[in-house]
């Protein structure tokens, strides 16, 4: 049996001045989201726990990046590139602050944050330009050459004005995710209906809501992997992921 418990939340007055690049699915059930204010930068990144985690900036490939995150079995996460298949440099001044560094199941979820402008690093523009990303894991949390074609690539990451959709079923926020099945989705706009598919596309189920802000959802016998939720009200439709380990 499926339990859906409905909670009555006050919307807050929202803050204007922020961009974010909303969730971004990487390779696998990777994920990375990039959020700025006038001073500062946010990043969210998951990945397998057993694997260093690594985001590059600025490029499309090792040689152009020019400055990286790297989550790994040091306590160092700023690094420079070295290009070509050269293991990247630690930075003597690390910029990078851990806020959170938490394991669920076989994912590890990490948010750091940083100063938009840091001296040898990558400036972050908080407006709603375009990032240029590369990402990819180890096979090991020790940091070494990655594994093959599967655990890289690049992208680059498009922002919106928090202000702007503030009240749209874009700003959803779900959470946690990943998750074990049981996760709130949180909007500003009122929610009736969510239809659950497969990451391919395959139709699973829909949930009737009711017009709530806010809805505990869990969902049982569900197999790992990447699910796609399309958002419903009367007024605004729009698409998120969930990872259920």
């Amino acid at each position: 049996m499926k339990k859906i418990t409905f909670l009555l939340l006050f919307v807050g007055v929202s803050t204007f001045g922020q961009f974010t690049t909303g969730v971004i699915s990487l390779t696998g059930t990777r994920t990375l989201q990039i959020d700025t204010n006038a001073t500062t930068a946010t990043m969210t990144l998951t990945g397998s726990n057993t694997s260093w985690l690594g985001i590059g900036f600025g490029g499309s490939t090792m040689s152009t990046v020019t400055d990286m995150f790297i989550w790994n079995s040091t306590a160092n996460r700023d690094y420079t590139p070295s290009g070509g298949q050269s293991t990247p440099s630690a930075d003597a001044s690390q910029s990078w602050t851990i806020v959170s560094d938490n394991v669920s199941g076989v994912t590890r979820t990490v948010v750091a944050t940083r100063p938009l402008v840091s001296s040898g690093d990558f400036t972050f523009l908080n407006d709603s330009s375009s990032i240029n990303i590369i990402y990819n894991q180890g096979t090991s949390t020790v940091l070494a050459y990655h594994g093959g074609l599967s655990e890289r690539g690049f992208e680059t990451l498009t922002r919106t004005a928090l202000g702007i959709e503030d009240f749209s079923l874009n700003a959803t926020q779900i959470y946690p995710n990943p998750s074990n099945g049981d996760f709130m989705i949180k909007t500003k706009s009122g929610l009736d209906k969510i239809n659950l598919y497969s990451q391919v596309g395959a139709f699973v189920k829909t949930i009737m809501i009711n017009d709530s802000d806010a809805v505990e959802v869990t969902i049982n016998g569900l197999s790992s992997g990447v699910y796609l939720l399309e958002l419903l009200n009367a007024n605004d439709k729009s698409w998120k992921k969930i990872i259920v380990n």
